[in-house]
């Protein structure tokens, strides 16, 4: 966002919204109709609204803003939500209700005024006739004014699993600088990569889409290498013989690149 010598002066309140949406697929192979569903369990388990809602409380610490509200569930059979409200302003203790522990306003008003929010869902999936299961979670950080939520991208990228990273960032509105210039950008911005970890964007390919001119970035990772055993559930890769891992791998690398491209690209090799 630039030092204090280069920080943008503006004219009132920044009224920029920016939105960063995170979308990870983890796969996993299970050799029965029965692993498969053991699998959702296990991983509706790690993956409860408790969990999300620590997640979400660091990225709200990551990104400088301050908790208003928390709003979570569990669902049946499978999936987890939890939505946060969240203000990037230090309040004063008058407008704070002392009585509930995240901070709700007592001022409605001055609430839906500095209120932004994160949330998460997470939707787990698999087929009958088919050994390969899918772990989608989504979440989307938004906020107003100078609070980025650039800043939790990593946290969020070592928080999951995630063999399928599509990333999303958008800027929206206006705010003036006190010449009274409109800026629709308050921070430089080419690409959503800039802002992650090298260490983690070398374990991916990666492409972008971008729309520079409308502020919007686009940004897909697909897991580079596959080791087999970080993908087998409940069985070890050495009980299994070459031909078998080779098939094993190859549907993997299938299922990936179908949910990387949108597309089922494969759809007429299995006819």
């Amino acid at each position: 966002m630039g030092t204090t010598e280069n920080k943008l002066r503006l004219y009132g309140f920044n009224n920029l919204t920016k939105t960063l949406s995170f979308n990870i697929y983890d796969v996993c192979y299970a050799k029965s109709a029965r692993e498969l569903q053991e699998y959702i369990a296990y991983i509706v388990e790690q993956y409860n609204s408790q969990r999300l809602t620590d997640i979400l409380r660091q990225v709200t610490d990551m990104i400088g803003a301050r908790i208003l509200s928390i709003s979570k569930q569990d669902y049946d059979p499978q999936g987890s939500s939890v939505t946060m409200l969240i203000t990037s302003r230090n309040l004063s203790e008058d407008k704070i209700d002392p009585s509930c522990n995240l901070g709700v306003l007592r001022d409605t008003v001055v609430g839906h005024l500095d209120k932004s929010h994160v949330t998460v869902h997470t939707y787990p999936e698999y087929h009958p006739d088919s050994a390969i299961a899918t772990f989608r979670v989504d979440v989307e950080v938004s906020t107003c004014g100078e609070t980025s939520p650039l800043a939790a991208l990593n946290l969020l990228a070592q928080s999951f699993d995630s063999d399928i990273v599509t990333i999303d960032y958008k800027v929206r509105g206006f705010t003036r600088d006190e010449g009274g210039r409109k800026l629709f950008m308050d921070h430089p911005m080419s690409t959503i990569q800039d802002y992650i970890d090298p260490q983690i964007l070398k374990r991916y390919d990666a492409i972008d889409i971008n729309v520079q001119q409308a502020n919007l970035f686009h940004t897909k990772l697909l897991i580079g290498e596959i080791e087999l055993q970080n993908y087998l559930f409940r069985t070890d890769v050495y009980e299994l013989p070459p031909k078998e891992r080779l098939r094993i791998t190859e549907s993997l690398r299938r299922e990936m690149i179908e949910i990387f491209s949108g597309s089922n690209i494969y759809e007429r090799d299995e006819v």
